[in-house]
C-alpha cells in the first residue's frame, strides 16, 4: 500500500467520548486512574474539559457485566448522548436550593426503585419502596429517564409549592403535604412524620438500601453531563450541584448505594470559590491529569489500532506497550523528529502536546485527538495535490502538523471559551493583532477600562485557560498559549 492509501483506511477517532463510546475500549489506556474508578475507590472524578471523564463515564457502562460479576449493578442518571434528561429544568427551575435537595433525592429513589422492579426484588423492604412510588405515580416510566424525571419534579412542585399549583391548599402539619394530596413520600425528617401512611424519601433510601444489600449487590449510580445540565446561569448551576453534593454526602451513610460524580474541574472550583463548607468533607475523589507518558501511550492506541500502519512500519501492538521506549521508536517511524527544526526546538511529541496545552498548563486528550484527526486530513489533502514532502519514512509531514493548528485552535476557541462564557468573549476578540505577552496596562488600554477592572478580567481569562499567568505578584502578566494564537490572529512577542 501507499502512504496515501494507508492513511485513507486509517482512523483516529473521535475528539467527543460520546461519538466514540463504541470504540473507546480499542483506544483504552489504562491509567490508574481508570483502576480506581474501576474498583470504586472513589466517587467524584474531576477533569477538565476534553480530559476523558465521559470517556470514564461511558467505560464504566460499557463493562456492566464485569461489574455485575462483582456484585455492582451501573444504573445511568443522564442520558450518555442526545438531549440531557435536566434540560427541561432551565424552563422552570427548581426554586431553592432546598427544593433542588429533594428533586435529586426522590430522582434517586425512584432509579433505585426502577431497579428494584427490573431485580424482581420481592422481600418487604423491597415491596415497600415499590408500594410508595407507584402510589405516588414515580414507577410509570422505568426506561424514560427524561419522563422519569418530569413526573419527579412535578411531585416535587406539588410538595414544596402547593399554593402556586393547586391555589389556596392547606398544609398537614403532621405530614407536610397537601391536605388531599394524594403523595405519600414526604421530604421531612423521618422523626417528624407521624402519618404512618406517609414516608419519608430518607427512610425509603434506607429501605432500598437493605433491599439492595438483601440481593447481595451495590447500586452505582452515575452523572456525567452536568456541565451541560445546568448550564444556563452560575445560581441554577451552583444550586443544582450543592443540593447535589449534600445529597452525595447523605448517601455515603448507606452501605448499597453510590453515587459517582462525574464533573469539570473548573465548575467545582466555582462552586467553592463562592461558598461550600461541605467541601471539605468530599474525599473520596481523583482529579483526572494526563502526563507526557500516557498522552503518548493515547496517541499510539489510536494509531496501533489501524492494521495498515502496523504492516507497513512492522508494528507489533504488545511489543509497542511493553515500555515506553518502545512507544516512543514506534511514535517517531510514522512521525518527524521535529517540526520546528532547530537544535532549540522541541521534538515532535513534545510539540503536539505544548500548541495543545492551555493556559492552565494542561493538554486535554480532546485536542490531541483532534490534531491527529485534523493532521490526516491535511496529509491526504497534500497527497492528492502531489506534495510529498516526508521526512525519510514518516507518515505525516512537518507542514501538514502544523498547518492543523488553525482548525484546532478556532474549534477550542469557539465551542469551549465563547459558548461557555460569552461574557469574556468581547475582551478576548479585542485581543485580536495583540502580542501575546500582556500586562494590566496593556490589557486596560486595548480593553478601554481601568487598570483595577482589567485585573479582574485578566484574572478570570486565567481561571478559563485563555492566560497563562506569568511574572511575580505585585508585575504579574498574561500570556497567551500556542492552543488560542491562531483563532485569534495573535503575534509573538511582548506588548508596548
Amino acid at each position: 500500500m501507499t502512504k496515501q492509501e494507508i492513511l485513507q483506511t486509517s482512523n483516529f477517532g473521535h475528539r467527543v467520548a460520546e461519538e466514540e463510546s463504541k470504540e473507546l475500549e480499542k483506544y483504552f489506556v489504562a491509567t490508574d486512574q481508570w483502576q480506581r474508578t474501576f474498583a470504586g475507590e472513589v466517587d467524584i472524578i474531576y477533569g477538565a474539559k476534553g480530559a476523558g471523564k465521559s470517556a470514564l463515564y461511558s467505560l464504566l457502562i460499557q463493562r456492566a457485566s464485569e461489574l455485575l460479576d462483582r456484585g455492582i449493578i451501573i444504573v445511568s442518571a443522564e442520558q450518555p448522548r442526545g438531549a440531557p434528561v435536566f434540560r427541561d429544568l432551565r424552563q422552570d427551575p427548581p426554586t431553592s436550593e432546598r427544593e433542588f435537595t429533594g428533586l435529586w433525592k426522590l430522582y434517586f429513589l425512584s432509579l433505585l426503585g426502577a431497579t428494584l422492579k427490573e431485580y424482581y426484588a420481592k422481600d418487604d423492604n423491597a415491596r415497600r419502596v415499590l408500594d410508595y412510588l407507584e402510589q405516588a405515580k414515580l414507577l410509570e416510566s422505568t426506561t424514560n429517564l427524561s419522563k422519569m424525571l418530569r413526573n419527579v419534579f412535578e411531585y416535587v412542585k406539588r410538595v414544596f409549592r402547593p399554593t402556586a399549583i393547586e391555589g389556596g391548599v392547606k398544609i398537614d402539619p403532621n405530614t407536610g403535604l397537601p391536605i388531599g394530596f394524594s403523595g405519600k413520600i414526604s421530604f421531612d425528617e423521618p422523626a417528624t412524620v407521624e402519618n404512618q401512611s406517609v414516608m419519608s424519601v430518607d427512610e425509603l433510601l434506607k429501605y432500598a438500601d437493605k433491599a439492595f444489600a438483601g440481593l447481595g449487590v451495590t447500586i452505582w449510580i452515575l452523572l456525567d453531563r452536568l456541565d451541560i445540565a445546568f448550564a444556563e446561569t452560575h445560581e441554577l448551576e451552583e444550586n443544582a450541584l450543592r443540593a447535589l453534593f449534600r445529597n452525595y454526602l447523605d448517601l455515603t451513610s448507606l452501605a448499597n448505594i453510590r453515587l459517582k460524580i462525574f464533573l469539570r474541574t473548573d465548575i467545582w472550583n466555582r462552586l467553592t470559590k463562592s461558598g461550600f463548607r461541605e467541601a471539605s468533607h468530599v474525599t473520596r475523589h481523583l482529579t483526572i491529569l494526563w502526563d507526557r507518558s500516557s498522552l503518548l501511550s493515547l496517541i499510539m492506541r489510536r494509531v496501533v489500532n489501524n492494521a495498515a500502519i502496523c504492516a507497513y512500519y512492522s508494528i507489533k501492538p504488545e511489543e509497542v506497550f511493553s515500555s515506553i521506549a518502545n512507544r516512543s521508536t514506534a511514535f517517531y517511524k510514522i512521525f518527524p523528529e521535529q517540526v520546528d527544526v532547530g537544535p532549540n526546538k522541541p521534538h515532535t511529541l513534545d510539540w503536539m502536546i505544548g500548541r495543545t496545552k492551555d493556559g492552565t498548563g494542561h493538554t486535554a486528550p480532546r485536542e490531541l485527538i483532534h490534531l491527529l484527526t485534523a493532521s490526516r486530513e491535511i496529509q491526504l489533502r497534500h497527497f492528492e495535490i502531489g506534495d510529498k514532502d516526508l521526512d525519510g519514512d514518516c507518515l505525516f509531514s512537518r507542514s501538514a502538523l502544523r498547518e492543523s493548528l488553525p482548525q484546532i485552535s478556532a474549534v477550542r476557541l469557539m465551542q469551549t471559551l465563547f459558548a461557555e462564557y460569552p461574557n469574556l468573549r468581547p475582551y478576548i476578540e479585542k485581543l485580536s493583532g495583540e502580542k501575546t505577552q500582556q500586562y494590566i496596562h496593556t490589557l486596560a488600554r486595548v480593553w478601554m477600562t481601568a487598570e483595577a477592572e482589567a485585573l479582574v478580567i485578566a484574572n478570570n481569562l486565567v481561571e478559563v485557560g485563555f492566560f497563562e499567568l506569568r511574572g511575580t505578584k505585585t508585575t504579574p502578566s498574561f500570556w497567551v498559549p500556542f492552543l488560542y494564537r491562531d483563532a485569534t490572529k495573535m503575534v509573538q512577542g511582548e506588548a508596548d
